[in-house]
């Protein structure tokens, strides 16, 4: 019998050679590993940014992953306005405390209290983040930041690198960016200048929800739809709190919403929403036509270039 006859597969058969399929969220979860690790060999005193949000989380899950089962070899950092939702507080307390991770608050209402800086007359205060941040940074010598930061959320972000060099000023220079190729990451500095490390680059919000179902992650509760009380602005759903309430002529209403990404409580606008799960959840960011940022984030919308200003001036 010959090898046609029993049909059997001789070398150079195209099924045989044929690459096998790398599902994308463990092609992603592979390169975001790989930067832990990178920045890990280094850098000498690298921080996660971690804020209770969704991406901060799954950078959290992520570095876990990288270094199970030893423990994660560096803080987290978080820089409270003193207008986050306490839900999300209560989150990023109970899970820096659960992985016995030390959590370094930077406080805007330190800031505010002693004179270094004075409230915004629109009331938001995510723009005065920035002096907290890079006043942790040095204090604390970090030289690689984690920040969990996406390239779709905004076009600013979009030109960003995975290695992200920061001046001695905290400050981004668009022209500085250097590449890399072939997965090759260059974090030489200065003394006095930092990296920021995005190992989320590369996902969308589709992904990352993708990933915490698959994960079985765990995220503060505003990040499902619940009734809350709320009232519009410029087109946004916003809630009350230390930050303020509805002007004259904004009406409060009870609805079903719940929030696509948590920050400062003054600019950050829940979404009508029917989505209690992750399924649910899912689903309806897979048929959205805006990103999270764009559709929620009112200090986005001060100008068209209001995030890249920010970052040039050392925001995350």
């Amino acid at each position: 019998m010959t090898a046609i006859d029993a049909e059997v597969e001789l070398p150079g058969d195209p099924q045989t050679d044929a690459p096998p399929q790398v599902d994308n969220l463990d092609a992603l979860e592979s390169e975001a590993i790989h930067v832990f690790r990178e920045v890990a060999g280094e850098f000498d005193r690298p921080v996660i940014l971690f804020s209770g949000g969704k991406d901060s989380t799954v950078l959290v899950h992520l570095a876990l992953k990288a270094f199970r089962p030893a423990p994660v070899p560096f803080p987290l950092l978080h820089v409270d306005t003193g207008h986050n939702f306490p839900e999300v507080l209560a989150f990023r307390d109970e899970l820096a405390s659960r992985h016995g991770l030390r959590l370094v608050v930077a406080s805007v209402q330190e800031y505010i209290d002693d004179g270094r800086l004075q409230e915004r007359p629109d009331g938001t205060r995510n723009p005065l983040q920035t002096t907290p941040l890079l006043d942790a940074i040095s204090e604390n010598r970090f030289d690689a930041v984690f920040g969990g930061g996406r390239r779709d959320e905004e076009r600013a972000r979009a030109k960003e690198r995975i290695f992200s060099l920061r001046n001695a000023f905290g400050q981004w220079d668009p022209r500085r960016q250097r590449p890399e190729l072939w997965n090759l990451y260059n974090g030489r500095h200065r003394p006095g200048e930092h990296v920021r490390v995005f190992p989320l680059s590369n996902w969308t919000e589709l992904d990352i929800w993708r990933y915490i179902q698959r994960e079985k992650i765990e995220l503060p509760e505003i990040y499902y739809a619940h009734r809350r009380e709320v009232f519009q602005r410029d087109g946004m759903w916003l809630t009350s709190g230390p930050w303020g309430g509805p002007r004259d002529g904004e009406v409060p209403v009870v609805k079903t919403v719940r929030y696509r990404t948590v920050g400062d409580g003054s600019c950050t606008g829940a979404v009508e929403s029917e989505a209690y799960t992750v399924d649910d959840v899912i689903a309806e960011v897979a048929a959205s036509r805006l990103t999270e940022r764009g559709a929620t984030r009112a200090d986005d919308r001060l100008s068209e270039a209001a995030m890249e200003d920010r970052k040039r001036e050392g925001y995350f």
